[in-house]
This record gives structure tokens, C-alpha cells and sequence, in this order.
């Protein structure tokens, strides 16, 4: 059985942890094919846009597999985090838009592989928290980078300080997710919302994730020189021109990434 699922349709891939008998925890497999299935992602540019989703109804990604975790010691312990950062970090840095389709438990790495992701909408069971505390560890794939970045300090360590779980409601109340959907409407959703951007400019799509994420570590003076050079990189291209074009004559715009 392949742990990570690969589809495409159209200019949309979804890309399903697929272990949905131990509520699709990471291990090292899961990590190794899932970094792969993301450097095709990066490398098709008929991909425009991603959903990465958990097999079965019950989990997106309940968190790391223990098992696997328990054998760590502190050096291994430090390899074990950098890998996991490494890939979710692709994910961040891929170029293309990545929406979360999150079904169920968002645990520990499920929840830092959530916040990887550009754009999370949640089923109505879904339940974050990052409950690494409770076994005597931090977070290690970003929890305590991201989560603070997207909920504020404040809530960010309520949250990681006490390994508390918080249901879609909530998460959607602090801004950690950006929808809450039906659980049997929530792929098809995700899917639609993925495709709508499939449709936009794909070198605009990668300077506006860019610039956007450029905000978490720059100064506001040097985050608007990185946008006036986006702006400008943007306006050279061809898909400007249709772009522009086609809003003159009152058409849908063609896109085709130059």
C-alpha cells in the first residue's frame, strides 16, 4: 500500500496521507514519499495548484508515529525534526498554492503539516493542537515557529504550553484555519477553491506567496522594496499582457506562465 496518494486533474494535484489504520501518522516512509511527490509538484508546471488531504474521514494527520519517535535520543532527536522541517518547508517554499483539506484529528505533526500549507479549510470534527508537552518533548516540524506567526504569542503558547486540542470553531476564531466546510463537501470544496486559483496567473500566484510570506521576517521598508521588485518582475511578463488585454476587451484571461 503507497503511504502518500498522487492525483491530478487538470491543473489541481491532491496529494492523501494514506494510512488511515494508525490515523495517518508520520513516519520516516511517509516523510521520504511525500518529499518526493512534492519536488514532481514543484518541477510540472502544469500543476498550479495543491491539495493535501488524510485518508478516511477520522484524521488529516493524528501527529508522528510514536513508535518511530520513542526510538529518538538527543542527536537522532534533532535529525528527526530537521527532516520533517525540511519537507514541510518545501511546502511552504513550492511556488504554487497548498490548501489544506483537514479532516479530523490535526495533532502534533498534523497540525505543524496544516500550517505549512498556504490556505487551511477544516471539516466541522476537525481538532488541532500540538500535544507534544504531554510527552515530554516540544514541537519539532514548526509548531512553535508557525503557530505563533498565524495566532499571536499569546494564544500560540496557551496552546503549545498545555498540549490543549481545540475544535474547528475555535481554530477558526484565531485565524488558524480560514474555513470550516460540511466533512462530506470538504474535498470537493477544497478542490474547487484549489482549481479557481489553477485559473490565475501562475508567476503572479508565486510573487504573491512570496511577498506575502517575505512580511513574517522582513521590515516593513524592505518588505516593500520586495514588492515593488515583484511588481515590476510581474509586469514583464506575457501573462500581464493578456491579463491586462483581456479585462480591455472584456474576455477571461489565458494564462500560460511566461
Amino acid at each position: 500500500m503507497s503511504v502518500i496518494l498522487f492525483d491530478q486533474s487538470s491543473a489541481v494535484a491532491t496529494v492523501t496521507i494514506n494510512r488511515p489504520d494508525k490515523l495517518n501518522a508520520l513516519n520516516a516512509d511517509v516523510l521520504r514519499h511525500l518529499w518526493e511527490t512534492l519536488l514532481g509538484i514543484q518541477a510540472n508546471a502544469d500543476i498550479r495548484a495543491v491539495v493535501i488531504t488524510g485518508a478516511g474521514s477520522k484524521a488529516f494527520v493524528a501527529g508522528a508515529d510514536i513508535t518511530e519517535l520513542h526510538q529518538n535520543n538527543e542527536q537522532t532527536g534533532r535529525q528527526f525534526a530537521e527532516h520533517g522541517q525540511r519537507v514541510f518547508t518545501l511546502i511552504e517554499n513550492l511556488g504554487k498554492p497548498v490548501i489544506a483539506a483537514v479532516n479530523g484529528f490535526a495533532l502534533g505533526g498534523g497540525c505543524e503539516l496544516a500550517m505549512a500549507c498556504h490556505i487551511r479549510f477544516a471539516s466541522e470534527n476537525a481538532v488541532f493542537g500540538q500535544p507534544e508537552i504531554n510527552l515530554g518533548i516540544i514541537p519539532g516540524y514548526g509548531g512553535t515557529q508557525r503557530l505563533p506567526r498565524i495566532v499571536g504569542t499569546a494564544k500560540a503558547l496557551e496552546l503549545i504550553l498545555s498540549g490543549d486540542r481545540i475544535d474547528a470553531a475555535e481554530a477558526l476564531r484565531l485565524g488558524l484555519v480560514n474555513r470550516v466546510l460540511k466533512q462530506e463537501s470538504l474535498l470537493n470544496d477544497s478542490l474547487a477553491f484549489a482549481s479557481s486559483l489553477a485559473d490565475k496567473a501562475p508567476l503572479a500566484l508565486r510573487a504573491c506567496l512570496e511577498a506575502t510570506q517575505s512580511s513574517a521576517t522582513s521590515s516593513l521598508r524592505d518588505g516593500l522594496d520586495i514588492e515593488a521588485r515583484m511588481f515590476g518582475a510581474t509586469c514583464g511578463t506575457e501573462d500581464f499582457l493578456e491579463g491586462t488585454k483581456a479585462f480591455l476587451e472584456k474576455r477571461q484571461a489565458t494564462f500560460v506562465g511566461r
